[in-house]
């Protein structure tokens, strides 16, 4: 049997390998799993932009370690939670590198609070902060990707957004569910630009954090609970995002679990 004509496209440069010449945004890379995506898109050959808030030392060090192996990388202090502040980012990462071929949203707020608890405002800030900057990030870049006919859009949400599992985390898990949401539906959108939307999805990843925020979480429990008997590294993240920007081209619109088989969906 045929195929349609035009049904399978000639495969040359659908599975490439390398990233040079490519230009990656990604927000919250100053530490943990945002600076293991920069350094491996990096070491793949993209020249990144680096992105923090607060921590100035953080965003450089990464951009030390990026440049110290040979990479490109520039700095930019944003707050994603401010549309505008995202719009002069993308435009600074734009006239710096030539473009934003890939832009990774991974900046995030969890906190521990009881739902009776939770102010209006609490829920305002999280959603901005853990949903509407994705979007403010995909508003700003998908022009550029759209110009040049090649995106790719990641999100990095949190396995509580599908599975629940965590109490007391209202607003995160309904902003991380709605970042898949999101993801679905500007992959169906704009696939026909060549642009893809996907979600990463950490599970109990060893990171540096505010373990305050998780009193309910036993290391050795949750340890056990994982079918490979380990927390996650950061760079098993990291590689989850090379993939999605390399050989992963037919992969759009879907959640890309690493959490060492804890859940399987």
């Amino acid at each position: 049997m045929s195929h349609p004509s035009g049904a399978i496209p000639d495969p040359t440069g659908l599975h490439p390998t390398r990233l040079d010449g490519k230009v990656a945004l990604v927000t919250g890379s100053g530490q943990n799993i945002g600076r293991a995506i920069a350094l491996r898109l990096a070491e793949a050959g993209a020249a990144v932009i680096v992105n923090g808030a607060r921590n100035r030392d953080n965003v450089d060090e990464t951009v030390r370690l990026i440049e110290e192996a040979g990479g490109r990388a520039h700095p930019i202090m944003c707050d994603v939670s401010d549309a505008d502040a995202v719009g002069r980012m993308v435009a600074e990462a734009a006239d710096t590198f030539g473009s934003v071929d890939i832009s990774v949203s991974n900046v995030g707020r969890r906190l521990h609070k009881p739902f009776e608890e939770i102010e209006i405002a609490d829920w305002d800030d999280s959603i901005r902060i853990n949903l509407s900057a994705s979007f403010y990030l995909a508003h700003h870049v998908v022009p550029l990707m759209k110009d040049k006919g090649w995106g790719r859009i990641i999100h990095v949400s949190g396995y509580d957004g599908f599975t629940g599992h965590l109490i007391n985390r209202a607003y995160n898990i309904a902003a991380k569910s709605g970042m898949h949401g999101f993801s679905k539906a500007i992959g169906k959108e704009l696939g026909q630009y060549g642009i893809t939307a996907n979600t990463l999805v950490p599970g109990a990843i060893d990171t540096d954090r505010d373990w305050s925020q998780y009193p309910n979480t036993a290391i050795d429990t949750v340890r056990e609970r994982i079918a490979v008997k380990r927390w996650g590294h950061v760079d098993d993240l990291a590689y989850g995002a090379v993939y999605l920007c390399t050989t992963g081209s037919f992969m759009n619109g879907q959640a890309l679990h690493l959490n060492g088989g804890e859940f399987m969906f």
